[in-house]
C-alpha cells in the first residue's frame, strides 16, 4: 500500500495581475516504510510540495491520498485531525517553543489525544527522549541546547503522535555537516525500526546519498526520478570486498617473493589506468 499517492497536482499562486505556478500536475507514490528526499535548489517548489503533502496548503487542482484517506473536501478541523494522527513534521527552524523545556515540546501535540492519561503522556515522551538521546536535558529549555539536540527534540516531537508518515523541510539546513548526517542516521534508524515513512527536501548531495529514492523537482515540476543505493546493498558489496582483499591476500602469500612484487606493481598499474572520478556525485549513486 502507498503512504502517499499524489495525481496531477498543481499550484499556483495570485502575485498581484500575475499567476506564479509553484507546483505543474505533479504526479508521485511514496510506498509505506520508504526514506525519500525531494531535491532541488532553493525555489523549485519543494517545500510547497512538502505543504500538500502535510495538508498545510490546498493544491489548486490534482488530488492527494494519506495512506486510504483523499485529502479533498475536508474541512479545516478534519485536515488537522488528519495531520494529528497521520503525519509528524520536522522543520528547518526546530519551530520549539522557547518558553517549554524539551520534554514538554514533545509532550505538546499529545495534549490534543484526550484519549491519553497524564501518565501515558509520560511514558510516551520519556521513551521518545531515550530513542533521539536527550533524557537527560528533558527539562532543559531550547535556548539551553545547541542546534543538533534541539534538532532531536523536534524529531522526537514528530514521532510521539507515532505517525505513519514524517516530514521533515531542510532537516540539515541550518546545522552542521556532521550534525546533520547524524540527524539523517537518527530518522533512517527509526526508519529501519518502525517501519515510518520519511520525506524530506535537501538539495545536499550527501544527504541525498543516504535516501532510498530521490525525486527532483524543478520550476515546479518532477523532472527526475531515480533510486539509490541503500545501506542495506552498501553492506553487502563492503562484506563483498572485504572477502575479495582476503582471497588477494592468500593468492599473493603463496607466490614467490619477486613473483608477489611484480604482481603488486601490475595490479596498481591498471588500478590507476582504469579508475576515473565520476563526473558528478548522481553518477556514483544514481541509477537512471
Amino acid at each position: 500500500m502507498s503512504a502517499v499517492r499524489i495525481e496531477k497536482l498543481s499550484k499556483t499562486y495570485t502575485l498581484g495581475n500575475e499567476e506564479i505556478g509553484a507546483l505543474k500536475r505533479i504526479d508521485l507514490t511514496v510506498r509505506e516504510g520508504e526514506f525519500l528526499a525531494i531535491a532541488g535548489p532553493s525555489g523549485s517548489g519543494k517545500s510547497t510540495l512538502l505543504n500538500m503533502i502535510g495538508c498545510i496548503d490546498r493544491p489548486t487542482s490534482g488530488s492527494i491520498w494519506i495512506g486510504s484517506n483523499a485529502v479533498a473536501g475536508r474541512t479545516a478541523d478534519e485536515l488537522a485531525a488528519l495531520r494529528l494522527r497521520m503525519i509528524g513534521f520536522i522543520f528547518q527552524t526546530f519551530n520549539l517553543l522557547p518558553v517549554l523545556s524539551a520534554e514538554e515540546n514533545v509532550e505538546y501535540p499529545l495534549l490534543q489525544m484526550k484519549e491519553l492519561t497524564r501518565g501515558e503522556r509520560r511514558k510516551r515522551v520519556a521513551r521518545y527522549l531515550e530513542v533521539v538521546g536527550l533524557e537527560s536535558q528533558a527539562r532543559q529549555r531550547p535556548n539551553e541546547l545547541s542546534g543538533g539536540q534541539r534538532q532531536r527534540v523536534a524529531v522526537a516531537r514528530a514521532l510521539v503522535t507515532r505517525p505513519q508518515l514524517v516530514l521533515a523541510d531542510e532537516p540539515t539546513a541550518n546545522l552542521d555537516s556532521q550534525t546533520g548526517a547524524n540527524i539523517i542516521d537518527l530518522m533512517k534508524d527509526m526508519n529501519r525500526k518502525d517501519g515510518t515513512t520519511f520525506i524530506f527536501s535537501t538539495h545536499d548531495p550527501s544527504v541525498m546519498d543516504m535516501a532510498d529514492r530521490v525525486v527532483e523537482v524543478n520550476d515546479g515540476e518532477l523532472t527526475e526520478q531515480g533510486i539509490f543505493k541503500t545501506w542495506d546493498v552498501r553492506e553487502e558489496l563492503a562484506l563483498l570486498e572485504e572477502n575479495f582483499e582476503e582471497l588477494l591476500v592468500r593468492a599473493f602469500n603463496e607466490l614467490p617473493a619477486d613473483e608477489l612484487a611484480r604482481q603488486h606493481e601490475q595490479l596498481r598499474y591498471y588500478t590507476r589506468k582504469i579508475h576515473r572520478p565520476p563526473d558528478d556525485w548522481a553518477d556514483q549513486t544514481l541509477v537512471r
